[in-house]
């Protein structure tokens, strides 16, 4: 088989086969976008199953991140250095093999290190989807196409969760992984068959320094703010230490790119308003998003009490309104320019978090459904645009590097969303809860069960265990009459607060998006 490199010089028509590339490209993104979300829904199954500790499953989850955000960069210049279609298939394979064996993990640690393996897989596989569509199709199309590639991002929100759901109650855990493969090997198969190779035809000599001291910087920040979530204790030293090394390293790497005659990155770029505005909304997109899912399914879970399959179908709403919103949104863009649709899919964003303040348990779904609805409807309106109007910075040769920033930068702002408004959630729960739970249990499970609705429910059954063995008298259980319903109480009471703070957050973001975005679109030559 005959394989093409695309010119440096675009034809305006774009790759004859252009489409069926991007149906190939987002069904690649599909599988670790998927895989961001199914796995959440079977965590407690792992942890029982394994016997494994809470930092351990914690670990579970972060090891992906941490792997994915801190090396995306490097694949996305190694992918335009040596081939973005090369970098595309090793990574899927890579995906799918550590996929088979977290399926088959029997102890917690082989699973930590074949998630790590599966977040080095989709390091390589995500800067190289957005990177070939930018090299496939012309300027003129470039919008919609990236529209179709977002909207994915919402498809895989709904699907995950649901998918999740399903698998755990007709198979095992392990499934959540092997549901990997079959799109694995077709998506592999159909990037050989169709997907053109494309690189820089004129490469930069290759910065091994610069890979190392971006990836270490990357990794320094993005644990610090892993930890800073888990601890709730940001101003430690376990916080402060990797976090501020992490800012000194890519401080390094920035000072060092601005001096190198052949930049792996254009610090330039930042510069650059279509470039800076579009991550900025990205940014802000991601935080708002990832830590206002936090607070949504220990909703639907742990205060209505809906199972795993159940709670996951409240994603669905969210992802009709995003690929709705996209869809629209090259649309509107070219008729509106880029700063209204992105600013008012943020404030958008805002208010349908801010709704959710007057939720409690009793609140008819429906209502829940339509600010979904209205949530990713905006989210549309910015994912699809902002990453149009980034990526119209950066020269075509270098789509890679700058596929892989504006997603790097986007799975920061979600790590720090998951931390920062965890912490707010766990931080007001524990506020309106400690007396009840100091009335309730012995020292030892007091920090645990104060932290969320799901510590003092696992800390309840936990004491209720201990008497049934006789190892603590009956007496012990004299507090947790009622408990049940105080931490409803005090979740319902911590979730009006996030939801706030998420909302005002996005609210302020659509701001500053407003005011530093370019009124009218890049004129494209």
């Amino acid at each position: 088989m005959t394989q093409t490199t695309i010119p440096e010089v675009q034809p305006q028509a774009g790759h004859p086969r252009r489409w069926l590339i991007l149906g190939v490209l987002v069904t690649s993104l599909l599988v670790i976008l998927i895989d961001n979300t199914i796995l959440n829904v079977g965590l407690r199954t792992i942890q029982h199953d394994l016997n494994a500790t809470q930092s351990e499953m914690e670990w579970v989850l972060d090891s992906y991140i941490l792997i994915f955000a801190g090396l995306m960069f490097t694949f996305g210049v190694l992918g335009d250095r040596f081939g973005r279609k090369l970098l595309l298939i090793i990574g899927l394979v890579l995906f799918g093999v550590t996929s088979v064996v977290a399926a088959v993990s029997s102890e917690s640690v082989p699973l930590i290190l074949a998630r790590a393996g599966m977040g080095l897989g989709a390091a390589m596989v995500q800067p190289q989807t957005l990177s070939i569509i930018q090299n496939v199709f012309p300027p003129s199309e470039r919008g919609k196409a990236i529209a179709i590639w977002s909207s994915f991002s919402g498809i895989a929100i709904a699907i995950g969760p649901v998918t999740g759901g399903a698998l755990l109650k007709g198979f095992w855990w392990g499934s959540l992984f092997l549901v990997n493969i079959p799109v694995v090997i077709i998506g592999a198969v159909a990037v050989l068959m169709v997907v053109p190779e494309s690189r820089d035809p004129k490469p930069s000599r290759l910065d091994p320094l610069g890979v190392v001291l971006s990836t270490a910087g990357v990794i320094g920040v993005v644990y610090g703010i892993i930890k800073g979530g888990e601890t709730n204790e940001w101003f430690s030293a376990a916080v402060l230490a990797p976090t501020a090394a992490g800012i000194a390293v890519l401080a390094l790497f920035v000072w060092m790119q601005t001096r190198s005659s052949a930049p792996a990155l254009d610090v330039n770029l930042f510069r650059n308003r279509l470039f800076s505005s579009g991550t900025l909304a990205l940014s802000v997109t991601m935080f708002a998003l990832m830590g206002a899912l936090v607070f949504m399914a220990y909703y639907w879970q742990a205060a209505r009490g809906y199972d795993a399959l159940k709670a996951g179908l409240f994603a669905v709403p969210v992802a009709v309104g995003m690929m709705i919103g996209a869809g629209k949104s090259s649309g509107l863009t070219a008729r509106f320019g880029h700063r209204g649709p992105v600013s008012t899919g943020l404030a958008m964003m805002g208010v349908s978090l801010i709704a959710w303040v007057v939720v409690d348990q009793d609140t008819t779904v429906w209502y829940m459904v339509f600010f979904s609805l209205v949530f990713g409807l905006g989210m549309g309106n910015v994912f699809a645009p902002a990453t149009s109007l980034a990526m119209s910075a950066v020269p075509v040769t270098k789509a890679g590097a700058g596929s892989a920033v504006t997603n790097t930068v986007r799975q920061m702002a979600g790590a720090l969303g998951i931390a920062a408004l965890g912490s707010v959630l766990s931080a007001a729960y524990r506020d309106e809860i400690t007396d009840a739970v100091d009335a309730a249990f012995p020292e030892p499970m007091r920090h645990n069960a104060a932290e969320s609705i799901v510590g003092t429910g696992s800390e309840a059954e936990r004491l209720v265990a201990q008497v049934q063995s006789g190892s603590v008298p009956q007496s012990a259980l004299a507090n947790l009459h009622g408990l049940f319903d105080k931490a409803q109480d005090a979740f319902i009471s911590s979730m009006h607060v996030t939801s706030i703070v998420a909302g005002g957050f996005a609210l302020l973001g659509a701001l500053a998006v407003f005011l530093a975005m370019p009124s009218r679109n890049p004129r494209t030559e």
